[in-house]
């Protein structure tokens, strides 16, 4: 008997999915445990197996967005009617087709102007009506007589018209070619990726929904960044900046669980265990995969899986287990040489920290003036969960930690 196969929710927050790519094709046989297609969920592009067993009657079109438990396929007996089922079950959305890069020529015609020297229109009739001395006069200045006017009887040019009369200035302006600028209007339209539309489903929510405020806070780091350039002389793994940010966080949470927390509308969830989620910028939009106990882990243990973690991203190799149950997340800009910025709190924390560049910077250490070496974090808090002082607090033992390295490792 003919069966319908149905898109399988395969992560926490799918809501519907893309068929990226069929291992199979109408016609072929399947058993249960085949991988019948890659489909692309919110979070990354997975293997979807078939639990059915039989001939593929029926597939959507590649490229199709289904919604979770809608079909996608029919397995049953070769040439068996399987028309009754689909009847019954929702058509999944037609492939999204890239819009074409439209482009429109424009003509803009920059016009110029030229001013022409007044021109003073002359009597032309051959005789001229001007004395003798008038001529004389106006041929040794260098006159053109035909552009004076005649004060004497009728109109005649007379002497002092001539010594009287001031040739106007030529008014010239360079005539600028007219010139028609061609240019291209161009655009491109792009489906949203499910990865996209989750990234603004949730964080539109997290920012609307939760009340957030800020808390800012500079680090002096002279001392973090000798420290880690005397544990990368020995470590296993290089040691980031960013490891140093996430055992510091981590460990200042076991020391200010109220930060470590969670909004369920009812009640707070106060978590015991530390999960810190490390935000990873792919082609899609963001990643953010888990440090799980973070705390217990060491630096070089930190750096190892952090680096794991960035290379399955790109990858999309990422699986659901990676990016969930984070109790506290982090988002480091400072490899882009950004200062300072705010995040929006990815649910269901009730915090998050930006972390900014290090950068050199001048600064007052035990009462001399000197160079140093500083860094931003912006703590967003939601104030339903955490007040300012919960915050500050936080903030502070995280300070404590970074300036003093050492504390890390004990």
């Amino acid at each position: 008997m003919a069966e319908l196969v149905k898109l399988p929710k395969m992560s926490d927050t799918m809501t519907e999915g893309v068929i990226v790519k069929w291992n199979y094709k109408t016609g072929d046989t399947v058993k249960s445990g085949d991988i019948l297609a890659e489909v692309e969920t919110d979070k990354a592009t997975m293997d979807m197996e078939v639990y059915a067993k039989g001939t593929i009657l029926y597939l959507v079109d590649e490229g199709s967005t289904v919604p979770v438990d809608g079909p996608i396929a029919v397995v049953g007996a070769a040439g068996e009617d399987f028309s009754a089922l689909l009847s019954a079950a929702p058509a999944p959305s037609a492939p999204t087709q890239e819009a074409p890069a439209a482009t429109v020529e424009v003509a803009a015609p920059v016009a110029a102007a030229t001013l022409a020297a007044p021109v003073v229109t002359v009597d032309s009739d051959e005789r001229l009506k001007a004395s003798p001395l008038a001529k004389k006069l106006a041929e040794d200045k260098g006159l053109d007589i035909r552009q004076i006017a005649g004060s004497g009887e009728n109109g005649r040019i007379v002497k002092r018209d001539v010594e009287n009369f001031s040739a106007p200035a030529a008014v010239t302006q360079s005539a600028a070619p007219v010139v028609q600028v061609l240019g291209q209007e161009s655009y491109e339209e792009v489906a949203v990726s499910q990865m996209r539309k989750t990234i603004a489903a949730r964080l539109s929510e997290s920012k609307f929904t939760a009340p957030h405020f800020y808390l800012t806070l500079e680090i002096l780091m002279d001392k973090a960044v000798a420290a880690r350039e005397q544990m990368n002389a020995i470590s296993p793994v290089k040691i980031s900046v960013n490891d140093l940010v996430v055992k510091a966080a981590a460990v200042a949470l076991t020391k200010h669980p109220k930060v470590n927390s969670s909004w369920l509308g009812t009640k707070i969830r106060y978590n015991h265990h530390v999960h810190v989620g490390v935000a990873m910028a792919v082609e899609d939009g963001l990643l953010v995969p888990v440090v799980r106990f973070a705390n217990q882990k060491s630096l070089s243990q930190i750096s190892a899986e952090v680096k794991d973690f960035g290379k399955k991203a790109k990858e999309k190799k990422l699986q659901p287990q990676d990016w969930s149950g984070n109790t506290f997340t982090i988002s480091n800009l400072g490899m882009y040489g950004i200062e300072e910025f705010t995040a929006i709190i990815n649910p269901p924390d009730a915090c998050i920290m930006a972390v900014g560049t290090v950068k050199d910077s001048v600064g007052v250490v035990n009462g001399e003036v000197k160079p140093v070496k500083t860094m931003k974090v912006t703590l967003s808090c939601d104030h339903r969960v955490v007040d300012g002082t919960m915050g500050a607090d936080f903030l502070k033992t995280f300070k404590e930690l970074l300036e003093e390295p050492v504390k890390l490792l004990v």
